[in-house]
């Protein structure tokens, strides 16, 4: 009877599942249904620094600016603009979404060339709007949660695509033209009879000339010059748009696909399959390395018997003794590596929501929320992993150990902030985070992840630190002069090359991301790639372990730590690089986000590959030496 009820509960839920499924929906990417004559809304956003289409443009500036900064002098809604809530990561990321006057209704003046509004900009407004221009700023819209776009096409596939965001003006003749009209065009797909969803937003700018103090209906058919902006005296602007409605057949559930255009994808390939010939040639390295010579050398070095005087230890195996030997500043290091391993767990989740499709780019700022959230919750591993290396080091001051680890990596990276934050607004930029975003990050890092540090600081303490297999001798031995290779700087160098070499492909398009206001959502690639990063840092730390072992140089400890984060060193020139070849940075203010952006992405790598590094070496030294027989 059993039985049966429970395999009747079973057919009753798989009969519900289909209605179930289709009546789920993430948060905030349930699609909104209109019908004719229902408005469309259209909010506006912070203007942002593009690139141009060219191949050898560079980005001029990384200041955001508000789209309702006072200089521009755009058309505001009939009382006033309102602000639209915006979650935590999308503050965070400069978003600063607003109201607009556009009236647009559903299927309704396709077609109408319609007057916004007429501005008058003054010569010292029409000065800032030009500095804009020749930067290359971009307007960026959302309608229905798709960010407006211009229609591009691959050079490379011959694809086309949405690029988000479109010009605020051009500069083609070296004189800048300001765009004051846009011609409009929304894309939608009727779901069932009567019942539309917008499916694609594409905007086209023009700067249309002429005479701007004519309030009658526009025309938008008549050519007319360009319009240009004297710096010397008032300038009346009249705005003008026009929408056109264009049926697709493009379902909601896929309208986002025009906007994640992936360049040309037999590059990421391309890098993927190298990477992934690194990894499988460090690995079988690896396994040689520890399979025959070390499995040779220890069944060698137990057949001798221990009681007779003639054993000639040679190798690694002379350091037994020492490789135990609790390393300078302790302290430090397992403060480091406890915050690696909560950036570690971090960075893990939140591909894992990626990659199941959590994190719609519907939902502005997810991923920066989800890695917040991730980095709050998972104070606990840090404090367990902290608690746990510093005891395996002989450390004794818990208390200190726990307070360090839960405050010093949130303090130096909102100090950091706090800094690049000052820039921007003295600079007037809108990416600049309100107090109020400060002050709840602050709650979250030391209110909510520093308990829960403590908690596992805790834990690990009570469990103590790892056993090692052999002793440590009273008298330190003599190290002999190492070779120049596996001195610290130039071993960390040469392992960093191959995680660097494994992942620069795909961290040109992640830094084109962060900087250039790009789409990134190759979550794919950018996962394997991060496991193929993880596995080189771990084989590669562990082979330079292996040669300074050999080569009787037993303090392994931070040369392992640095060894396996040597690739941030790598990235750091490459974003030198990158500022050289991509970026045209004119103010202090843009150089120094871009260095101090820079800065922390490097710190978090070394901290996260470094970590990697040093658990690995730690797991394979325990395993070398537990093999052998030490009386």
């Amino acid at each position: 009877m059993r039985g049966t009820s429970s395999y009747l509960l079973g057919s009753a839920l798989f009969a519900l599942l289909p209605s179930t499924v289709n009546a789920f929906y993430l948060p905030g990417a349930a699609p909104h249904n209109y019908v004719q004559h229902d408005p469309v809304d259209v909010y506006v956003n912070a203007l942002t620094p593009m690139l141009a289409g060219s191949d050898n443009s560079k980005l001029k500036s990384l200041i955001n600016y508000d789209y309702y900064n006072p200089q521009f002098r755009f058309c505001t809604p009939e009382g006033g603009a309102q602000s639209q809530p915006e979650s935590l990561g999308s503050i965070l990321f400069g978003d600063r979404i607003f109201t607009s006057p556009y009236d647009i209704k559903m299927l309704e003046a396709n077609g109408t060339c319609q007057m916004l509004c007429t501005a008058a900009i003054p010569g010292e407004d029409a000065k800032f709007i030009n500095g804009r221009i020749r930067e290359d700023y971009a307007l960026n819209w959302l309608v229905d949660g798709l960010p407006a776009a211009e229609m591009k096409k691959d050079t490379k596939t011959g694809d086309l695509f949405f690029d988000m965001g479109f010009n605020l003006g051009n500069d083609d003749d070296d004189i800048p033209y300001l765009n004051n009209h846009y011609e409009i065009v929304l894309r939608y797909h009727e779901s069932s009879p009567g019942v539309y969803r917008v499916v694609g937003v594409l905007v086209w700018p023009s700067s249309r000339g002429g005479s701007q103090e004519d309030e009658s209906t526009p025309n938008c058919d008549v050519e007319v010059p360009k319009l240009g902006l004297s710096e010397n005296e008032m300038n009346n602007i009249r705005y003008t748009y026009r929408v056109t409605w264009d049926e697709s057949d493009t379902p909601w559930a896929t309208r986002w696909d025009n906007y994640l255009h992936i360049f040309d994808p037999r590059i990421h390939w391309f890098s993927l399959i190298n990477s992934i010939v690194i990894v499988v040639f460090l690995c079988v390295m690896v396994a040689m390395i520890l399979w025959r010579t070390v499995s040779r050398d220890i069944s060698r070095y137990n057949a001798i018997d221990i009681s007779e005087d003639v054993q000639e230890d040679w190798g690694w195996k002379l350091v037994h003794g020492e490789v135990f030997r609790a390393p300078r500043y302790p302290m430090v290091l397992s403060v480091m590596v406890g915050n690696g391993a909560q950036l570690c767990a971090m960075c893990a989740v939140t591909l894992v929501f990626a990659l199941l499709g959590f994190l719609s780019p519907s939902n502005r700022g997810s991923l920066a929320t989800v890695m917040m959230v991730c980095w709050t919750f998972f104070g606990g591993i840090g404090g367990y992993y902290s608690s746990r290396i510093y005891a395996s080091l002989g450390g004794v001051n818990n208390r200190k150990n726990a307070f360090l680890t839960a405050t010093i990596l949130p303090t130096l990276v909102f100090i950091v902030m706090f800094l690049l934050n000052f820039f921007l607004l003295v600079a007037g930029s809108s990416g600049a985070v309100p107090f109020s975003t400060m002050l709840l990050i602050v709650v979250l890092w030391f209110g909510i992840s520093a308990p829960l540090s403590s908690i596992g600081s805790y834990i690990g303490s009570r469990q103590g630190g790892v056993l090692h297999p052999v002793r440590v001798n009273q008298i330190p031995r003599q190290i002999p002069p190492a070779p120049r290779h596996l001195r610290p700087w130039a071993s960390a160098l040469l392992a960093g090359i191959l995680p660097f070499g494994a992942a620069f492909v795909e961290l040109y398009f992640v830094m084109s991301s962060l900087f250039a206001s790009r789409a990134y959502y190759a979550f794919g690639f950018l996962a394997l790639t991060a496991g193929v990063v993880a596995l080189t840092s771990g084989t590669v730390t562990i082979l330079f372990t292996y040669f300074n072992l050999c080569a009787e140089e037993y303090r392994w400890h931070w040369r392992a730590f640095l060894t396996g984060g040597g690739s941030a060193f790598w990235i750091l020139a490459y974003g030198l690089f990158y500022w050289l070849s991509r970026l045209s940075l004119d103010s202090f203010s843009s150089v120094a986000l871009y260095l101090g952006y820079l800065l922390l992405i490097c710190l978090f790598d070394f901290i996260v590959t470094g970590t990697i590094g040093f658990l690995a070496s730690y797991w394979a030294v325990r395993r070398l030496y537990s093999a052998i027989r030490v009386d």
